[in-house]
């Protein structure tokens, strides 16, 4: 017993404790729920209730919460960083209204308690961003209120702040009667829809206009948006469609893209046939991956492959998403392509592209660890707003930076992008970091807070949790017609909550919450932090 005791002062043995703990409880299925990862903050509240119930002497490093928030935030940025910008693009004000919603609606409510039960603005103010679990929105009240008040608000709001919104985004689905698989069709086909779906016909050639002319003078590409992939001779000889080969009456010829740009290469060349081109003979169609970090970046113009090796990509898959390879189009690091090369001409196009899974696999840390310090940099600067500065703080300016860098795919001979399999783990491990000190420090508040304070105040702390969520949910489903993926993650990113976007992302397979998050949280950080110093000014 002596040793088990002594164990549970160790904060090591207790962190890794409360994450085993925490991952076979979130395994558990009630009804249709299961809290995956984010049932480790429930482990760490009861840890964190016991400690201070026994008065026992423990702490876990401030360091732990602070490294696990940066990696599951910085790799958050990488995974959504590629699409970001089209879905705020296309969707973005919508998102930033929820945002708006949420921070001005739990603001408001913040003031009424002030005004009409006569709670302390200065508590109010803590409150309110504890709700809302903004530690950048506390620092800005903390400052501008220069009391310790904002303080005790903010740790008798943030338990259930951290719990409402997970358990929020669990029930909201059953409460809305929601069917997830719909909606997680209708966001895949809202994304194909964006790009559109790349498919391939043989055409023969009938066309009696174009019967001996090049692929050159044709200009097929600019004509049609197609690409041409496989030609077969009469005779049944296979040619790689390089600029300088002419096309003749009867002629079967493979084209790869768009419905619409297939149609147009049928007007151009002739009518389509059933008939298929077979692989054999010196002609190859293969899949290469991109990992050689020297042709990152590069547009297919710039690799002129058909040029230079007598080869053609047919079709880039990236992210699961099929892309018409495009003359501007530059690959990025993991991109699959598809090509029509010569046999003989296979290894060097090999050498070229890298087509080394092994490599993607490998996953350096140098890119991390320096996108991490550019991440806190940007942080760390002060923004002027009228007569008010505000931060992105830790968060925020991890969050932006890797949003841009993953973007951005290379700088100079470093490569940010990181592989599935990596992102994932470090995501995973940055998440049950940052989960369990959490847990546990808002678990010792719990009983001294009760005692002091009251439970009116642990009331408000709930309804400022539960009611922008409320309002917005209500918005995004019958007013901006958001889909319902997108809208939880737009909810957990205008809560600023990490935990949060772990249970919306055991909802889907889809990528939705995270871009929905990586959209809303930045704006919505820095409106708390405006929020927090335009209330503490009344």
């Amino acid at each position: 017993m002596e040793l088990i005791i002594t164990l549970l002062t160790k904060n090591y043995f207790v962190l890794f404790l409360v994450i085993g703990l925490g991952i076979a409880v979130g395994k558990i299925n009630i009804k249709g729920i299961k809290f995956e990862l984010s049932a480790v903050i429930f482990v760490a509240l009861l840890f964190g209730y016991l400690y201070d119930k026994y008065n026992i002497n423990f702490t876990i490093p401030p360091i732990i919460q602070d490294v696990g928030l940066v990696l599951f935030i910085y790799t958050i940025g990488m995974q959504a960083g590629p699409s970001f910008f089209s879905a705020f693009k296309e969707q973005g004000i919508k998102l930033l209204l929820l945002a708006g919603v949420i921070v001005l609606t739990g603001g408001a409510l913040a003031v009424l308690f002030s005004l009409v039960y006569g709670v302390d603005m200065r508590m109010a103010i803590g409150l309110f961003t504890g709700a809302l679990t903004s530690t950048p929105g506390l620092a800005a009240a903390i400052e501008a209120t220069h009391s310790p008040m904002a303080s005790i608000g903010y740790g008798i709001a943030y338990p259930f702040g951290v719990l409402g919104v997970i358990l929020f985004i669990k029930i909201t689905p059953k409460l809305f009667r929601v069917n997830l698989k719909k909606e997680e069709e209708a966001f895949k086909a809202q994304s194909l829809s964006n790009v559109p779906a790349i498919t391939n016909q043989t055409f023969v050639v009938t066309n009696e206009n174009i019967d001996g002319k090049s692929l050159a003078e044709l200009n097929v590409r600019f004509m049609t948006k197609a690409n041409i992939s496989r030609i077969q001779r009469k005779n049944g000889e296979l040619v790689i469609p390089a600029p300088e080969v002419q096309l003749y009456n009867g002629d079967l010829v493979k084209a790869v893209g768009s419905e619409k740009a297939l149609k147009r290469v049928e007007v151009l060349i002739g009518k389509a046939t059933k008939k298929v081109i077979p692989q054999s003979g010196n002609l190859q169609i293969k899949w290469f991956v991109v990992s050689n970090e020297h042709v990152v970046n590069k547009s297919l113009a710039e690799l002129n492959l058909i040029g230079n090796y007598h080869a053609t990509i047919t079709r880039i898959r990236r992210s699961g998403i099929d892309l018409a390879p495009r003359p501007s189009i530059r690959l990025r690091y993991g991109d699959k392509v598809l090509v029509s090369v010569y046999k003989g001409n296979v290894p060097l196009v090999t050498s070229l592209l890298g087509d080394s899974i092994k490599h993607i696999s490998e996953t350096s840390f140098l890119p991390v660890a320096f996108g991490i310090v550019l991440g806190i940099l940007v942080g760390s600067l002060a923004f002027p707003l009228g007569s008010l500065h505000f931060k992105l703080g830790l968060t925020g300016g991890v969050l932006l930076t890797s949003l841009y860098l993953s973007w951005k795919g290379k700088t100079g001979p470093i490569v940010w992008n990181l592989s599935g399999p990596a992102n994932q783990l470090l995501r995973q491990m940055g998440l049950l970091l940052f989960l369990t000190p959490v847990g546990i420090k808002a678990g010792e508040q719990l009983t001294t807070a009760i005692a002091v304070h009251g439970f009116s105040l642990f009331g408000y702390g709930i309804l400022l949790t539960l009611i922008p969520m409320i309002v917005a949910t209500v918005v995004g489903i019958f007013v901006l017609k958001i889909n319902f993926l997108t809208l939880m993650g737009a909810l957990t990113g205008g809560m600023t909550s990490t935990p949060g976007l772990s249970a919306a992302e055991s909802m889907t397979e889809t990528e939705a919450p995270q871009l929905a998050y990586a959209a809303v949280y930045p704006f919505s950080l820095v409106l708390v932090i405006i929020a927090a110093e335009i209330m503490a000014l009344s």
